[in-house]
């Protein structure tokens, strides 16, 4: 896999966003002393897949020192879990990415009694202290998904949502903006919300039974390609439903992710778009802001030198990377991560 962080492209990105971001070095000055905790939040998706290569690779390269990488396979429990591992392994800074956005906060407030920072990757806690959340705009992404279907369906038809969970806060962001949207917009639109808790074979159940009540359907929001994509074109061409855009009887379908696989059903025309949830830069600046915080290094509100503004919370800062929307005009974009993986053998 190829990724285009070095040790030093880190150290001028760090100058860089010290810079654009209002970040302050204490009088001392500092090192990136300390060993950094890093738990992966799941191993079932094409997407956190991704994630954990580039984290090893980053790991790999010396961007911080790190402790044997845990991984809590979306269970709050494992988390703490391995929390408590890190701490009592002397982390100095700790790497998550909570599946259950409300029930990290004791956990939390443990790390911030232990003056132990936290960089909470693409979930945003409910509550407790964070170092800097690193996520895309998940809001942004059901207003994208919501424009696009709408659009393309000029303001009429049936559209099935597959929501993420609503536990977690980017199930909830989706959600809400694509139906916040869907009602501003298009109200011609009747839309199908199907919770899934992230399962694709949940999706795939719930989308046979819309479909088999409602063989009409003309547009699918899938919130998690990683999660839904494989499920949802094999259902679709077992019913023979899966037909290329601009035929009678196709179905409009965007998704969340933008791993390789969604990028090559946009290029076969199975799906039509997807919102690109960069893997690469969640990892590079897990890492760059996990680095930041063992050299004491604070930041403000404002716009970055990679694209992103950094926002404040009410429980801390959050860089709000880019994501772009992802279709057969520009999926051979090269600056597209899932474009930037070596192809296997």
């Amino acid at each position: 896999m190829r990724v285009r962080s070095t040790s030093a492209a880190a150290c001028a990105v760090l100058l860089a966003v010290t810079a654009l971001a209002g970040c302050n070095r204490d009088q001392g000055g500092g090192s990136a002393a300390g060993k950094v905790g890093i738990d992966l939040p799941r191993s079932d998706t094409d997407f956190w897949n991704s994630y954990q290569q580039y984290i090893e690779k980053g790991v790999k390269d010396g961007e911080v020192e790190a402790l044997p990488l845990a991984n809590s396979q979306n269970d709050i429990g494992k988390l703490v879990s391995n929390v408590q591992v890190f701490t009592d392994q002397g982390a100095k800074a700790v790497v998550m990415a909570p599946q259950d956005t409300g029930a990290i906060a004791e956990t939390l407030q443990t790390l911030d009694e232990k003056k132990i920072p936290v960089v909470s990757v693409d979930t945003r806690p409910d509550k407790g202290s964070v170092y800097m959340v690193v996520r895309a705009d998940n809001r942004a992404y059901g207003e994208k998904a919501c424009q696009y279907l709408g659009e393309q369906l000029k303001g009429k038809g049936k559209v099935a949502e597959f929501q993420g969970d609503l536990s977690s806060i980017n199930g909830r962001d989706r959600s809400e903006a694509f139906k916040a949207c869907m009602d501003k917009n298009f109200p011609g639109i009747q839309v199908f919300e199907l919770a899934t808790e992230w399962k694709g074979d949940v999706a795939s159940a719930k989308l046979q039974s819309t479909l088999a009540a409602h063989p009409d359907l003309a547009g699918i929001y899938m919130q998690a390609g990683g999660a839904f994509l494989q499920p949802t074109l094999a259902l679709l061409e077992q019913k023979k439903l899966l037909k290329a855009p601009g035929t009678p009887g196709h179905i409009t379908i965007i998704s969340n992710d933008g791993i390789p696989e969604e990028l090559d059903a946009i290029r076969a025309g199975k799906i039509d778009a997807t919102v690109s949830q960069p893997a690469d830069l969640y990892a590079e600046y897990a890492l760059f802001y996990a680095r930041a915080a063992l050299e004491g290094k604070t930041f403000k509100e404002g716009p970055t030198d990679h694209d992103s503004t950094i926002i404040k919370i009410p429980n801390g800062y959050e860089d709000q990377l880019p994501a772009p929307l992802v279709t057969k005009a520009n999926v051979d974009d090269p600056k597209l991560w899932a474009n930037q993986l070596e192809k296997k053998s």
